[in-house]
């Protein structure tokens, strides 16, 4: 597979995946939509690691690894999903384009790994103020829109928290063994929150919301965590950094081409202030000549 077609598949699928969880609740509500998706996406997975001889492990560290992704897929993406119904879809990757942020936090927390630098504090608090002004246009959207950008920050912080509680898991399973393990996790809980809450199949799906939910399940559950995993292992990390740079724009461009949505200027300051805050968590500490020599020093060894 060649390595720039991987990386671009991956802005492409995280780019399009906020506007696809909107549409996919036309008719049949968000909590159907999510829910097909995951139970298709589980067994299309299941059927992909099937056709690869790829396993399921089953020792300890495995079904932990597991849960916490079951767990991070049911509760952030249930979360994602109830919000897509208040807030625009550009500004739904804007705000995860935070998590970064938020995972470099915990991790320094709970995996002891060095956060506190001068340039991520930048960038955290540019991160914070980003979020603050994007609060402030949401109360100029309504209260449901606050409603909306509070369940995606949730939804970032419990991503977060799953992605260091896998990492400090430490399970060393395929990224489909990962996928599919957490899938089969998430799918079942799911279907029983929609059999509580709902439980009944909608009278009528848009055919457009049918293809979102297809598109979702196959490229968002899993081709674009294959593509991910592919990039990472052979594309360097700053290189993969620029991913939530990207995605953000992308997104608000094409909400506002297919789905009619406003982009103010105080939006623009607040996505704005946001990627700043990931372009100096990312590499501010470059600027300062002690951490410059550290990171050279890093890097070399």
């Amino acid at each position: 597979m060649s390595v720039p077609a991987a990386y671009l598949g991956v802005i492409l699928i995280w780019s399009t995946t906020p506007l696809a969880i909107q549409w996919s609740g036309e008719g049949g509500g968000f909590l159907f939509g999510v829910t097909a998706r995951m139970l298709l996406g589980a067994l299309l997975c299941l059927a992909l690691m099937g056709a690869l001889s790829i396993p399921l492990p089953r020792h300890r560290r495995a079904w932990l690894a597991y849960l916490a992704a079951g767990l991070s897929i049911y509760t952030a993406m249930l979360s994602v999903y109830w919000s897509a119904q208040f807030i625009p879809s550009g500004l739904i990757s804007v705000v995860f384009g935070l998590a970064p942020i938020a995972t470099g936090l915990m991790a320094a927390l709970w995996l002891e790994e060095s956060a506190f630098t001068p340039g991520r504090l930048l960038g955290m608090l540019l991160g914070l103020g980003g979020l603050g002004v994007i609060f402030e246009v949401g109360g100029n959207l309504g209260d449901q829109a606050v409603y909306g950008i509070a369940g995606v920050t949730l939804a970032v912080i419990l991503h977060s928290a799953s992605a260091v509680w896998i990492k400090r898991i430490d399970a060393g399973l395929h990224p489909l063994s990962q996928t599919g393990g957490g899938l089969l996790v998430a799918a079942p809980l799911y279907a029983l929150t929609w059999g509580l809450v709902d439980g009944g199949l909608p009278a009528g799906v848009s055919e457009r919301a049918l293809l979102s939910i297809l598109y979702l399940a196959l490229m968002g559950s899993v081709l674009g965590f294959m593509l991910y995993y592919y990039a990472l292992k052979h594309l360097a990390a700053t290189r993969l950094a620029l991913i939530p740079l990207i995605t953000p724009v992308l997104a608000l461009l094409l909400g506002a081409v297919f789905n009619g949505e406003t982009l103010t200027p105080r939006m623009l300051l607040g996505v704005a202030v946001v990627l700043a805050g990931l372009v100096a968590y990312q590499w501010g500490d470059r600027l300062w000549p002690a951490r410059r020599q550290a990171l050279a020093e890093e890097e070399a060894g």
